[in-house]
């Protein structure tokens, strides 16, 4: 329970920082909130903008107060009523705009990390087992391309092969699995890429050690030593880096959901970006963050268990 609360208490305060920097960020860009609401929401973008009017709604937002007054108004709407601003653009409370996209991101996010785990870990321990040879080698060159190549640019290439010249799937779109494949085989394939590496890595330690061999010396089947010896010791470096590829995959889906029209969070933060709608990418970059934090802590939280030295130590 202490180790449990040391966790959770560590991951409000990264979230209160998350969100300081993002608040005092948003609040520096030039052009003046006053200004981008009176734009967004009366005269248009295109429009100039009189002296009385910014004077008119800084007083209704408060926006004449310092900044960390601000925030701290901010951070006690959204304690107590749950009220993290309206859109600018959309005029509609941020929350309910993020609850309309978070299920295509998780679906996109969970989609993602699943072939990354399933194909990584399998894959890691395959080219372990087949150690030196031809298998291992081209697995190895396979994973140094998928680490190298940018999610951009595989994403681009796979709209090429297999929606293009095979019109197997289409480019864009959302609702079923033929539209959840290139999204997910693109943003996976640097995750799956670098777990694989790890698996590799950590599969041949274990099975150099001296219990692996005395089980083998005993005469115990190969599936046997893998599935009761080596591969839950194996498996704990991979589920740290599980942990942070599950970042790179909130990350990732900034871009690739916007060059597959998916609609989640990552492209709704873009879209809000280039309107400098202020209060939706605060909100966009809170659930990101948020998403995040969750993940690691429940990583966190089956490390104490696979490992009981860390609950203890």
């Amino acid at each position: 329970m202490k180790y449990f609360l040391k966790r959770a208490g560590f991951m409000i305060l990264t979230l209160f920082a998350a969100c300081a920097l993002t608040f005092f960020l948003m609040n520096v860009i030039p052009g003046g909130t006053a200004e981008l609401i009176i734009k967004h929401t009366f005269v248009g973008l295109e429009e100039s903008v009189t002296e009385e009017q910014i004077n008119q709604v800084s007083s209704r937002y408060n926006l004449d107060d310092p900044l960390y007054l601000q925030f701290f108004m901010w951070v006690k709407e959204a304690v107590l009523r749950g009220d993290i601003g309206t859109s600018y653009v959309f005029k509609k409370p941020v929350l309910y705009l993020l609850t309309l996209r978070l299920p295509a991101t998780v679906q996109l996010a969970g989609a993602s990390m699943g072939l990354s785990v399933v194909a990584g870990v399998s894959l890691g321990i395959y080219s372990a087992l087949r150690e030196n040879r031809i298998s291992d080698h081209v697995l190895r060159v396979i994973t140094l391309f998928g680490v190298s190549m940018p999610g951009f640019w595989v994403a681009l290439l796979l709209i090429l092969v297999f929606s293009l010249k095979l019109k197997l799937v289409p480019v864009s779109g959302y609702g079923n699995l033929e539209n959840l494949f290139l999204p997910a085989a693109a943003l996976s394939l640097h995750s799956a890429a670098a777990i694989m590496r790890v698996t590799r890595t950590s599969m041949l330690e274990t099975l150099g050690q001296e219990y692996i061999r005395f089980a083998k010396a005993k005469g115990l089947p190969v599936w046997k030593i893998m599935s009761r010896h080596a591969l839950k010791n194996a498996m704990l470096p991979v589920i740290t880096v599980i942990g942070f590829q599950m970042g790179s995959l909130l990350g990732g889906a900034v871009v690739i959901e916007k060059i597959f029209a998916w609609p989640g969070i990552g492209s709704l933060l873009v879209d809000s970006i280039s309107a400098r709608d202020l209060p939706m990418v605060q909100g966009c970059v809170l659930a990101i963050v948020t998403m995040f934090l969750l993940v690691h802590f429940l990583v966190d939280m089956l490390y104490t268990h696979l490992d009981p030295r860390i609950r203890y130590g």
